[in-house]
């Protein structure tokens, strides 16, 4: 897994913001229920959020990022990965998360994160006019490959998004890079054995071929999992990335909303 079970986001807490948070049952189009958890800032900015999380599905760390992108004005939503083998309920540390994530089929996968958006964009959802995914690990993966699936996006973010090629051969970011329809921000990290420094550049180079708008940044010396309160040696670079997350977010909404946006974002960054 990629944190601990006692981890939290390493952003501050903002009591000052109001913010109403629930959490509900979805339905796919297939008829599949899954849990999630929705954010809701009480004044919205008409940006939604649909937060993929790492192999445990819907955690404590993921619902309180939830609330952290509220506290920034916008509608977030998280989803579990696992109501086809693990059902609705509140789950404990000790879920059993492998045995599941091995019964992942990319079709059912995709047919929650088709949901999930469809959810942000309804009335119940808040009607979000723009859509943002952010994913870690597994879920940074998905999010940059929801790119693809033609919703439409707004930009997709993956924190320490495994580019390559699956290991039964499925085509990952860097194969897909001219499918991607959204702009896109990579956070990774150099210390990360699972994701080579080799990967990271045949994605950035697929990325720049491409065309796509992109930001790639890698943390030298982090480990995965980085962006995490308990990683106090790497407080800058996550501070660091929330801070790019919020741009990003502001850059490509913009944009996406017609206001005049200024900034622009291309190529690999390696912070020092």
């Amino acid at each position: 897994m990629c944190f601990d079970a006692d981890s939290t986001p390493p952003i501050a807490r903002d009591p000052s913001v109001a913010v109403t948070s629930r959490r509900l049952t979805l339905t796919a189009a297939d008829g599949n229920t899954f849990s999630a958890f929705l954010a809701t800032p009480e004044r919205a900015s008409g940006v939604g959020v649909v937060i993929l999380p790492d192999v445990r599905g819907l955690h404590r760390f993921y619902t309180e990022l939830g609330l952290r992108f509220a506290e920034q004005g916008h509608t977030a939503l998280v989803l579990d990965y696992y109501g086809r083998t693990a059902g609705t309920g509140e789950r404990g540390d000790d879920f059993p998360y492998q045995e599941h994530m091995a019964r992942l089929t990319p079709r059912g996968l995709w047919t929650d994160v088709s949901a999930a958006v469809g959810y942000l964009r309804s009335p119940e959802g808040g009607a979000c006019p723009s859509l943002i995914t952010v994913g870690f690990c597994l879920g940074g993966r998905v999010s940059i490959l929801a790119a693809a699936q033609g919703y439409a996006l707004a930009g997709v973010i993956g924190f320490y998004c495994w580019p390559s090629a699956g290991r039964d051969g499925a085509p990952g970011p860097t194969q897909r890079a001219a499918d991607l329809a959204a702009p896109v921000l990579a956070l990774m990290a150099g210390d990360d054995p699972g994701i080579p420094a080799s990967d990271v550049a045949a994605f950035e180079a697929a990325l720049k071929t491409a065309g796509v708008d992109h930001e790639v940044v890698t943390y030298p010396g982090a480990p995965h999992s980085f962006f995490d309160v308990k990683q106090r040696d790497f407080g800058e670079a996550s501070a660091d990335a929330w801070r790019r997350v919020l741009a990003f977010m502001q850059r490509v909404t913009a944009r996406r909303m017609g206001i005049h946006d200024v900034t622009t974002a291309s190529g690999v960054r390696v912070v020092q």
